[in-house]
């Protein structure tokens, strides 16, 4: 049974049951093998990611449920690149997502705190993000920032886990983001713990893909609306 208040939430909700609906449909009507198609592109995501990005952009930087208040390993994974980046020149400009994950700070905070203890070049701009609690909403409060001015939205980098980049990538798209993924860790890990993530991914990103395809088909604005 799920703990999580967030998830809860997200149970509840109708478009979700619908597209969940959706999702198991088409799971049986394949027999699993469309599970097997989106894992197999979570993977080579995954695998083909690169350590940086092609040209100096804005770092989007995913937050991680916090332990004990500190960045547990995978954010700390995620925060090293990012500060690896920058005392290379690769990035000027940083915006750590992430509100509070149950305790008194948010994920952006203590991802900003993790990297001033290490070292951040002075000369880094680092803006938080502290009111989304998933991904989707990191996203789309990144572009609300980004476009406080009436801007059009910049190239970023997405940094995060190998595991976690198909599915940004995908909600970065929806969102009208240019996007491009930079991993967190220097390779694809290869222990069991890593495959659960990399099966659960897959499950999320069909569940967000086939539930947004079916909302258009359908014709289902309310559903449309809240990826875009």
């Amino acid at each position: 049974m799920p703990s999580n208040p967030r998830t809860w939430r997200y149970l509840r909700d109708r478009d979700v049951q619908h597209a969940a609906a959706v999702t198991v449909l088409a799971l049986i009507l394949s027999a699993g093998l469309i599970w097997l198609a989106y894992l197999i592109h979570v993977c080579r995501v995954a695998a083909r990611s690169p350590l940086a990005p092609p040209r100096r952009m804005i770092a989007l930087v995913f937050g991680r449920r916090l332990e004990g208040g500190a960045p547990e390993h995978d954010y700390q994974q995620r925060l090293g690149r990012t500060l690896m980046l920058a005392q290379h020149a690769q990035i000027d400009h940083v915006l750590l997502l992430g509100g509070s994950s149950g305790g008194q700070r948010s994920e952006a905070a203590a991802g900003h705190a993790w990297l001033q203890r290490h070292g951040l070049p002075g000369h880094v701009r680092v803006e938080l993000e502290q009111d989304s609690t998933d991904s989707l909403e990191n996203l789309r409060h990144a572009r609300s920032l980004l476009q406080a001015d009436g801007a059009a939205l910049p190239p970023v980098a997405l940094v995060t886990s190998r595991y976690h980049l198909a599915r940004c990538l995908l909600l970065a798209r929806q969102l009208g983001f240019t996007g491009l993924p930079v991993a967190a860790e220097a390779l694809l890990p290869r222990h069991p713990r890593y495959l659960g993530r990399l099966l659960l991914e897959a499950g999320y990103l069909m569940w967000i893909d086939l539930g947004s395809r079916w909302a258009q088909l359908i014709g289902h604005r309310r559903m449309t609306a809240r990826l875009h």
